[in-house]
């Protein structure tokens, strides 16, 4: 994945027959209309108008994961050898869902209802009522959500060179420390890179608006962050914070892609509205292990508190062991941040001496520094990274 294209999914790809998944109703129609459902999984798609084509097509060992249909279709496709999970009713999200989500899906009804009137909102006071009841049925619905969003992250980042940025969720909205996370973001992306962030405010809302800037001129992120600036934090007001996002979206509609992976575990920090794709979990560990084990082109690790000092460990672990392969870089930005005020530096040395990943970490002084660092570091590695398009891609974000 380009920073600034949207991929061809996995399942277009496939060839039909066993284990070709369906996501789209356009996709649908192009493998029924040649009755060549067997052996499918299909996934979220609405057929409630397909009901034809679910009777003419062979479906023996299909499986239709959260796909509505008439009950007639329904009859049908398992009599001819089908598995049919239905929908299930009064949910916030869909836990069969093949796609990952948009900022307009999470903020759908910003404009006219606020916050919590969205699907974001209502998921997480799904999972605040449920997390701690003890209800199989509850666990297993989030399980089953967070494995369909994992698939569709794997099937979006194929073939990608992800950087992941990580850093603290309360860097404000006009300070120079989130206007040089958005010009690292941007760098990276007309670099070629896709950025990965955790898909939340601060540090990672910087990240991203930075990569969603990188096919304009390089004067629309010193307005959009003086836009920006009029709502510094999600607090009080995730409203007014997120309508300051979409204002820059309609201003500057079409801009470059990235990725965001966030949580309703931290529920009091909701996504950010530049990350064109959010892989948004109920499981935190999943999402932080998972945005680690994706970042293949390396991370850049920002100045923050304890949930940044997990992630650089987290990150460590696997290059101490080359448990997933060669080490990955990581660049730690803010010497005094890293060597006094939070000294994880000396230990991160430490732990590297004598092993392959000691020539795949630094430390520099200052943001600005990280892109040519990381450059450096993954040049010694062999890795170059294809050119990034120069134009915005086809879709058009609008305002919720």
């Amino acid at each position: 994945m380009h920073p600034t294209d949207e991929p061809e999914p996995v399942s277009a790809r496939q060839s039909t027959g066993e284990g070709r998944e369906i996501e789209t109703l356009a996709e649908f129609d192009e493998v029924s209309g040649r009755g060549a459902l067997a052996g499918c999984r299909v996934q979220a798609v609405d057929l409630t108008e397909r009901t034809a084509a679910l009777k003419a097509a062979h479906v023996a060992g299909a499986v239709f994961l959260g796909c509505p249909m008439s009950e007639d279709a329904a009859a049908r496709v398992r009599a001819g050898g089908a598995l049919v999970f239905p929908p299930v009713p009064g949910l916030p999200f869909n836990p069969y869902r093949g796609l990952l989500y948009t900022p307009d899906d999470l903020f759908s009804g910003l404009a006219g209802g606020g916050y919590d009137a969205t699907p974001d909102a209502h998921a997480y006071d799904w999972f605040q009522r449920t997390k701690a009841d003890g209800d199989v049925f509850s666990s297993m619905l989030r399980a089953i959500h967070d494995d369909s969003i994992s698939d569709a992250l794997d099937e979006l980042l194929a073939g990608a060179g992800v950087v992941g940025v990580m850093g603290g969720h309360a860097m404000a909205r006009g300070t120079e420390a989130y206007a040089g996370a958005a010009r690292l973001g941007r760098a990276l992306a007309r670099a070629g890179f896709t950025v990965a962030t955790g898909g939340g405010p601060g540090a990672m809302e910087a990240a991203n608006l930075g990569a969603y800037a990188a096919v304009f001129a390089d004067g629309m992120l010193d307005e959009a962050l003086d836009i920006l600036a009029k709502a510094p934090s999600f607090t009080p007001s995730v409203t007014e914070w997120a309508r300051a996002a979409f204002a820059v979206r309609e201003r500057w509609p079409s801009g470059g892609a990235s990725v965001g992976i966030p949580t309703w575990f931290y529920g009091h920090e909701p996504p950010n509205a530049f990350a064109s794709h959010l892989a948004k979990y109920f499981a935190n560990a999943t999402r932080e292990d998972g945005l680690l084990a994706r970042s293949n082109a390396g991370v850049v690790f920002l100045p923050g508190a304890a949930g940044t000092v997990q992630e650089v460990f987290d990150n460590a672990t696997p290059n101490y062991y080359e448990s997933r392969g060669e080490p990955t870089p990581m660049v730690l930005v803010d010497r005094a941040h890293w060597t006094e005020h939070l000294p994880v530096w000396p230990l991160l040395q430490s732990l590297a001496r004598d092993r392959s990943m000691e020539s795949r970490i630094a430390l520099v002084d200052r943001i600005e520094d990280a892109p040519a660092k990381l450059d450096s570091l993954l040049t010694a590695r062999g890795y170059a990274p294809e050119p990034a398009p120069t134009h915005a891609p086809g879709h058009t974000p609008g305002h919720p």
